[in-house]
């Protein structure tokens, strides 16, 4: 699915992308009929949505659109070998954590130049497609993360939806039963875990730019206190996103931080009754603060100003209204255009949490831009070492800050 957080691009592959970019006027001349795309799509259903789309805007434009997919991992390996043999394609579409080392290369042509509106959108998503300020990637839909829960395992214990973080360890204990844990998260050394740890890092009021700054260390004990009461498996060090969801839906959690792509495999249970709500901040009244993920569009500078414009016209047809939200509910994503979000939540009330959740999101890169892979692998650490006992929350977070540095 588009939403799932994925590695960084190497930063010497990124060099070498920018030379090879560079020599994009020795390139063959491509078909003047034909729009090219480099996406991550390759589950069949999302690549035939997104066909679907492509085709909606580029008919009226005289031109059809060819999708090259392959899985994340290996768009920006794929990008540098199209560069190299000067057959980049005219929009690459982009994890939002991953472009800013791309824009940092220069290989990127600024949205506003091309011609692109990113008008009228959140400003989650704006940042999350911004590097330095300027608009390079844009966003048909977002993601973020909630709280999915069982209602019928709530209901019988009688216990609300918590919406504090007090609140979320009185029920996950009171939820944990037999084989059965209160809460299940992401804790992997990844991208994955630090994805579903920043909700908590950040409503505390921790900052990526200042890991020590000693604001995110109760986040820290927070999770650590919900397996230390064993209401959490002490096996989220090694579950990812989809294991938590499999626990949930084997009924081994009662509550589970997730996002919205995991609506189509819950949607086939038809006896789970799950619902979702915000995820739970330290005091009541404070708003949650949790990631935006996603995908972003982007225009790679490969010279041809005639073919870039043709590619714009389609960026701005595929975030006009009407398409955002069509394409958010093909996908469960939220659309970023704060008329469309609005739109979705009211024709998708079941995941109107997530709606409100993209509303007071952030960016993973917009503090640190290019840096985020060397923080995020430094709050990996953290989380990882205290949760394995290694180290205090703030003696975590001190090491954090000193890798993060170092790595700089």
């Amino acid at each position: 699915m588009p939403a799932r957080p994925r590695p960084p691009a190497p930063a010497l592959i990124l060099t070498a992308l920018v030379a090879a970019t560079s020599l994009a006027g020795c390139a063959r001349e491509p078909d003047p009929g034909t729009v090219t795309v480099l996406n991550s799509a390759t589950d069949t259903h999302e690549h035939e949505q997104q066909q679907k789309f492509f085709d909606r805007c580029a008919k009226p434009l005289g031109v059809r659109v060819r999708q090259t997919s392959v899985p994340a991992a290996q768009v920006a390996s794929k990008a540098l070998r199209m560069a190299s043999s000067h057959s980049l394609t005219d929009i690459l579409e982009l994890d939002g954590s991953e472009l800013p080392q791309f824009a940092d290369t220069g290989g990127l042509v600024p949205l506003r130049t091309a011609g692109v509106d990113v008008t009228g959108m959140s400003e989650g998503a704006v940042s999350m497609g911004s590097f330095r300020g300027t608009p390079y990637g844009i966003a048909r839909s977002v993601n973020s993360l909630a709280l999915i829960y069982n209602a019928d395992l709530l209901r019988e214990a009688g216990v609300e939806p918590p919406t504090t973080w007090d609140e979320l360890r009185a029920a996950a204990k009171k939820l944990t039963r037999g084989k059965t844990f209160g809460m299940a998260f992401s804790a992997t050394p990844d991208a994955d875990g630090v994805y579903q740890f920043l909700p908590f890092f950040w409503s505390a009021g921790g900052d990526e730019a200042r890991l020590d700054d000693g604001r995110g260390a109760p986040a820290l004990q927070l999770w650590k206190d919900l397996v230390a009461d064993r209401s959490a498996s002490s096996a989220v060090v090694t579950w990812n996103q989809q294991d938590v969801n499999d626990q949930f839906i084997a009924g081994r959690a009662a509550m589970m931080i997730n996002g919205p792509w995991q609506v189509p495999v819950l949607s086939t249970h038809k006896d789970l009754k799950w619902e979702v709500a915000a995820v739970p901040v330290p005091e009541a009244g404070r708003p949650p603060v949790p990631p935006i993920g996603g995908t972003v569009m982007t225009l790679p500078r490969t010279g041809d100003t005639a073919r870039q414009r043709t590619a714009a016209k389609i960026l701005n047809c595929l975030n006009e209204q009407r398409n955002q939200v069509d394409w958010g509910e093909s996908v469960y994503n939220v659309p970023t255009r704060t008329a469309a979000a609005a739109a979705y939540k009211t024709q998708n009330p079941k995941l109107g949490a997530f709606a409100d959740q993209v509303a007071t999101a952030r960016s993973r890169t917009g503090r640190v831009g290019a840096r985020w892979p060397v923080v995020s692998d430094a709050l990996a650490g953290a989380f990882q070492s205290v949760l394995t006992g290694r180290a205090t929350p703030e003696a975590a977070l001190k090491q954090a800050q000193s890798r993060a540095t170092a790595g700089q």
